[in-house]
């Protein structure tokens, strides 16, 4: 029974200081392990369909002396079958040893990216497929060997010479990866990201970002996570911003949720979560200061993604609400738009999703009631206390914790709260954490706040 929990006097102000400093801090920390989280993340690699040579069979793996490496890269540049050499050197960068020999070739770098160059889609395409292959190793050599191409590869991106430019999507697409892996290299903030920004590239990224027929979806989906990697290592993200990448990214979002009817194109999860994270993460930036995005479409477009990922893609509905959070932290006109269009209910509906999507449900409405007594009181009449006290019934002590901030400061702003919390239940709710230690205190300042109220 609650006799066995130790009250405290009605909770001072430095104990409601306490708490808000100890959810800031939280929520900072979550932020840095979210964007190191991002900034890691490996993408599966698209099955390619293996060639086959005119006799129907296929070409068998084996691992090449460096000697047959070399040659192999000559008789892509001059010998009479040059796909089919191009082809085997491909399957030969797939293995480790194929990699080591080929980085040891003097200006083999150079002469691969140099098939970019010429007038057959399918030599670039191949030659692009190769340096996929080598963006991908885990050997140091091979990713050391990869960082002066990253200059060729701007060049053929950015457009800066004749040469260079192709309107081939599956070509883009191909480089595009590979350049996306090298932004993710160890290396990438003191060598490739400077260099990606100082090329001028950066528009042609937010540009070959949005999808179009020509090109196809591949294509920004590579140059969306590309861009997602460039703001993760924190190089220079004023730049970024610079270039309206905050207004580019909205413009994105809200089109792709006004031409969403019914099931979404299918791969479309795949662009739409680098851009909600590039969004997300650039909304967070400390040096970026306040940026107000007070677009109701936006808002919109966020609960439409959801609600048509929910069932079929669920780890969406996570990037949705961490856009959603870092829009609300700190602007309650959309704070109160979600209230005036009634999209709470929706929100309320996702706590029986997954433990960190409940998180991130309970720090969105944590972001609204800090807000104060209107937001609180509008809180209160829309019927939040039946879903936070099921979310108590779930038994996690992280959802818990969640579920406990967010109650302390509806009641702190709307005293009328605490009453309605006990009449429904709630500090039977709370009982069943009585003999955890780690949510006494929390659940002290609560049960202070329903005796005083």
């Amino acid at each position: 029974m609650w006799s066995r929990v130790r009250l405290r006097q009605s909770p001072a102000e430095t104990c409601m200081e306490e708490l808000r400093s100890q959810r800031r801090e939280k929520e900072m920390a979550l932020r840095k392990a979210r964007r190191e989280q991002h900034l890691i993340s490996k993408r599966l690699v698209r099955d390619i369909q293996e060639q086959e040579q005119p006799d129907g069979t296929s070409f068998a793996d084996e691992s090449l002396s460096q000697f047959q490496v070399d040659q192999l890269l000559k008789d892509v540049q001059h010998g009479q079958d040059r796909m089919k050499s191009l082809t085997r050197l491909r399957k030969c960068l797939q293995f480790r040893e194929g990699q080591q020999n080929f980085v040891r070739i003097p200006r083999s770098m150079r002469a691969l990216v140099g098939l970019f160059t010429g007038n057959m889609a399918d030599i670039r395409l191949e030659a692009a497929r190769c340096l996929h292959e080598l963006s991908q190793s885990d050997d140091p050599s091979v990713s050391e060997a990869c960082i002066p191409a990253t200059s060729y590869l701007l060049t053929y991106l950015s457009g800066h010479s004749v040469a260079l430019t192709s309107p081939d999507g599956e070509v883009l697409e191909a480089v595009g990866y590979a350049l996306s892996q090298l932004l993710q290299a160890k290396e990438a903030s003191e060598k490739i990201v400077p260099l990606v920004l100082d090329s001028g590239l950066l528009q042609h990224v937010l540009r070959l970002m949005q999808p179009n027929l020509e090109l196809g979806l591949g294509a920004a989906v590579e140059f969306a996570w590309c861009l997602h990697y460039i703001i993760c290592s924190k190089v220079n993200n004023a730049l970024v911003l610079s270039h309206d990448a905050v207004q580019t990214l909205v413009k994105l979002l809200v089109d792709t949720a006004s031409s969403v009817s019914g099931d979404p194109v299918q791969g479309l999860e795949l662009l739409l979560c680098p851009a909600l994270r590039c969004l997300g993460n650039l909304l967070a930036e400390d040096e970026v200061g306040q940026v107000q995005i007070q677009d109701g479409q936006l808002l919109g477009a966020i609960f439409i993604f959801m609600k048509i990922f929910l069932q079929q893609h669920p780890f969406m509905i996570s990037e949705c609400l961490w856009l959603l959070n870092n829009l609300t932290v700190d602007d309650p006109v959309l704070c109160s738009a979600i209230l005036h269009w009634d999209l709470l209910p929706a929100l309320l509906q996702l706590l029986s999703v997954s433990k960190s999507v409940n998180l991130l449900v309970l720090t969105v409405l944590c972001n609204m009631a800090e807000k104060g007594p209107a937001y609180c009181q509008q809180l209160r009449h829309r019927h939040v206390l039946p879903a936070l006290i099921t979310a108590l019934q779930l038994l996690d002590l992280d959802v818990a914790g969640q579920s406990l901030e967010f109650l302390h400061l509806l009641f702190r702003h709307c005293s009328e709260a605490s009453g309605d919390f006990v009449s429904q239940s709630g500090l039977q709710a709370l009982e069943q954490y009585q003999d955890k230690e780690e949510l006494q205190y929390k659940i002290s300042v609560i049960v202070g706040q329903c005796v005083a109220n």
